[in-house]
């Protein structure tokens, strides 16, 4: 009886372990994180305002504004993947990204693709810096050696991913409204 719970349970935890989630592939074999949201309330270019201004003031340090026009918004940017051991995590390297916004009345799409990763390592001075400046496409498969950091990137990279995403979601939903100054009032010494 022991034997046999023991094996169920060894067969239920690989189950659970095997079924993380991973990157679709678009037509040229690259990998995407690709969305589609219905959104009726919010018009078209209220839309592209907010996805604008997400790219050019939420996300100023990690993204790059590159072009817009009357129904997208293009934009290059990187995120930093963390490799942590126990406590402790540093840097493992960055992963640079395009992120196209495309709406329309009623629904909206937006997706990630395009993936390098380049690399980091300590410097003598004892900061992360980058290796290389050309980067390693993400869907290029590794080899036997480095296939199991490999595949941990690409997890850490689509769990940062997802993360951008929901938070991307999240500031389109959310009507942001610019607060109004405070007027100052004069003190006067003259009334009571």
């Amino acid at each position: 009886m022991r034997y046999l719970l023991a094996i169920a349970l060894s067969v239920f935890i690989t189950n659970l372990s095997a079924q993380e989630k991973q990157f679709s592939k678009d037509e040229n074999g690259k990998f995407i994180y690709y969305k589609v949201v219905d959104s009726q309330v919010i018009s078209k270019t209220i839309l592209l305002e907010r996805a604008k201004n997400f790219v050019i003031s939420a996300n100023k340090k990690t993204m790059k504004f590159e072009n817009d026009t009357d129904s997208s918004v293009l934009a290059k940017g990187k995120m930093v993947i963390d490799k942590t051991i126990l406590v402790a995590g540093h840097p493992s390297g960055e992963v640079s990204y395009e992120f196209v916004f495309e709406a329309r009345e009623g629904k909206y799409r937006y997706w990630l693709t395009n993936f390098e990763y380049i690399p980091y390592q300590r410097d003598r001075y004892g900061n992360f810096v980058a290796t290389t400046t050309i980067g390693t496409p993400l869907e290029k498969s590794a080899d036997k050696l480095n296939a199991g950091s490999w595949k941990d990137i690409q997890a850490s990279t689509y769990a940062k991913v997802s993360k951008f995403g929901d938070s991307f979601k999240k500031f389109l939903a959310t009507d942001k409204k610019n607060p109004e100054p405070v007027k100052k009032e004069t003190v006067s010494t003259k009334k009571w």
